[in-house]
């Protein structure tokens, strides 16, 4: 496993985090609770994102951060990067049905330009087929959240200990394969079946900067990230500390 870079840390100084294809920031909120300031890259214009937002293809902002060396400005990089393909949803019902079209998968090339930037590194995906490895998975239930929201994330130059996953207290509530259950957790995606509202996904992923269905359904919960954060500072050794 290849070591992280020595970080400089500044007494009363944030390490500076990129956060690529950030949609409106579940993650990022985490992170600064962590400890982290933030920076997020979208191609979509985010007006809810509530920190330092830059509007850009983000392999493309990536590389021409490498290329200048302006990448030495950030502690670490998370990156949720676009694999439709390989999603359960995608792979499972929609394919039965036929319904969805083309779909990217971004995360080959995301590693090879986080590898490149020699920072400890996250990719972060949903529970399929995408190709990473789940080194990290983490479940609503470990927070006591709402939702379950399954993620998997792959930690680069740094490990993370991988916690036990409690046993579910129930169903998600809504209607699967025809059969309505009712339960502790709501299902924050798609709309109608029984699926969270606009408020009830809000609460249960602990998500208030944002009302656009689109975006919650496309976050993952502060919690997971805030998780992840502390782990990093402390896996990420100041210059002259021993480790």
């Amino acid at each position: 496993m290849t070591q992280p870079t020595p970080i400089l840390r500044v007494p009363d100084h944030r390490p500076l985090l990129l956060d690529l294809f950030c949609c409106a920031d579940g993650a990022a909120t985490g992170y600064h609770r962590a400890g982290f300031d933030v920076i997020g890259v979208d191609i979509v214009n985010r007006p809810n994102y509530p920190f330092t937002f830059v509007r850009a293809e983000a392999l493309e902002y990536l590389a021409a951060l490498i290329a200048s060396g302006e990448i030495h400005r950030f502690t670490a990089v998370h990156s949720s990067p676009p694999c439709q393909a390989g999603c359960a949803l995608t792979v499972g019902t929609n394919a039965s049905q036929g319904w969805g079209g083309d779909h990217h998968d971004l995360v080959a090339p995301t590693r090879v330009l986080l590898e490149r930037t020699g920072l400890p590194y996250v990719i972060e995906q949903p529970n399929g087929r995408a190709e990473i490895r789940k080194d990290l998975s983490l479940c609503g239930e470990m927070f006591g959240l709402g939702v379950l929201r399954h993620r998997n994330f792959e930690p680069g130059r740094w490990t993370i200990t991988r916690p036990a996953h409690p046993k579910h207290r129930g169903y998600v509530r809504g209607y699967r394969h025809g059969v309505y259950r009712d339960g502790p957790y709501v299902a924050a995606y798609g709309a109608g079946g029984g699926k969270a509202t606009v408020p009830e996904m809000q609460q249960a992923m602990g998500i208030t900067w944002t009302d656009v269905r689109e975006e919650l359904t496309e976050a993952i919960p502060p919690a997971f990230s805030e998780h992840i954060g502390r782990a990093l500072l402390t896996a990420v050794r100041p210059v002259g500390v021993a480790a």
